[in-house]
């Protein structure tokens, strides 16, 4: 700390520059931040416990059927409360590019049960429960598409084949439209709830299976025990079923996408392979401009490890000082990325092992570009560099 203020002073001795060079470190460990907390939400290890609701899914796949026939024996096991199923459809209203505003499931008719947080006017949702085409609309996905209570909508669907209709167009009457209690959750908003008896009466393929089951259990505390107990009724068959969370559940059809860990670690690898090539030339073109402040260094007492160390600290300094930045803003900002998903996703905080290894990123990146310039500097002889050689 001795000679702080001879590398802080030499930091700074072009601010444009610095400040443009410690923005591109700041933007590279806040990208890292971001996707770090991505990485630790998809290989974090799953667990019920504390969860009030589950989702049980092929342990094959999420896009593997389960038969519905399994309803009543979950219902029967101890400490479930409530169960409904879904089933996804995977369609589109007017236009494909619609599929990523409103996307469809099919349900059964006690599904709202289990979902108290999404609000329907008494009303509509017995005309849901009592009207065979009837579907109900997330507020957000009807005020984007134009659709309001009594409309007769077509849906193209990219997989079922309608039996009525002998292409995949399905025709819904909108009976309702729910909107999310909590204003954190309006993402849930984007989906439309279509009855599943008409739907599996109507599809050509598939008949009797659901995608998934969600259930509510009497008491947080013994959801691992529940889930254990739903799982075992079909160990050994051909339908083994996996109960997990919802957002456990959320995360494993963006998996889906591929390996996620991989295509993290990918973006990082460029991220910071640009980073040592741009602070390096950085470091490189600082150095060059001092040679001679470096020589009248040596000249009044400074050892050749005297230089080597206040170049490497100065490198070092640069990239912790915009990597700390980064890191912080990427702590406040997180938890608005998670009210932003609309409760989709729920990335966990920065936290010590994310801090730890960006700080482990932060010293060596920094000792790699000072390497060069502080050897070159080192090196430097007096004579040759007051002569300008």
């Amino acid at each position: 700390m001795k000679y702080f203020h001879l590398v802080w002073a030499a930091l700074f001795r072009r601010k444009t520059r610095t400040i443009f060079t410690l923005l591109s470190v700041l933007a590279a460990f806040l990208l890292f931040g971001m996707l770090d907390a991505v990485r630790s939400a998809f290989n974090a290890p799953p667990s019920a416990a504390g969860a009030n609701r589950l989702v049980v899914s092929s342990r094959i796949s999420i896009i593997q059927p389960l038969p519905q026939s399994l309803l009543p024996r979950i219902k029967a096991i101890p400490g479930v409360k409530d169960v409904a199923y879904a089933n996804w459809f995977g369609g589109y209203y007017q236009d494909p590019k619609n599929q990523n505003v409103m996307f469809q499931i099919a349900v059964d008719p006690t599904y709202l049960d289990v979902y108290p947080e999404f609000i329907v006017p008494p009303e509509q949702r017995k005309a849901f429960q009592e009207t065979r085409t009837g579907a109900i609309i997330g507020e957000a996905a009807a005020k984007v598409l134009n659709i309001k209570v009594g409309d007769k909508i077509p849906i193209k669907g990219s997989i079922f084949t309608n039996k009525a209709s002998g292409d995949t167009t399905w025709t819904f009457d909108i009976v309702g439209i729910f909107k999310a209690a909590d204003s954190k959750q309006r993402g849930q908003e984007n989906q439309m709830m279509f009855r599943w008896d008409y739907f599996d009466e109507g599809r050509t393929f598939g008949g009797g299976t659901i995608g998934w089951f969600i259930t509510t259990v009497n008491d947080p505390n013994q959801s691992e025990q529940v889930a254990a107990a739903i799982d075992a009724l079909s160990a050994n068959s051909d339908h083994e079923t996996k109960s997990q969370t919802e957002q456990a559940f959320q995360l494993a059809f963006v998996k889906q996408l591929g390996d996620i860990g991989l295509i993290v670690g990918a973006i990082m690898a460029a991220v910071f392979f640009t980073l040592i090539l741009l602070t390096g030339n950085t470091m490189a073109q600082a150095v060059r401009e001092r040679i001679p402040e470096l020589a009248v260094l040596k000249t009044i007492g400074f050892s050749n490890k005297s230089v080597l160390a206040l170049v490497l600290c100065e490198a070092v300094l640069l990239i912790v000082l915009g990597g700390a930045i980064g890191l912080l803003l990427a702590q406040v900002l997180l938890p608005g990325v998670n009210a932003a998903s609309g409760g989709r996703m729920n990335f966990p905080p920065i936290g010590a092992s994310t801090w730890g290894i960006g700080i482990v990123l932060m010293i060596g990146i920094g000792l790699i570009v000072g390497c060069l310039p502080a050897l070159r500097g080192m090196r430097l002889r007096i004579v040759d560099a007051l002569a300008g050689r």
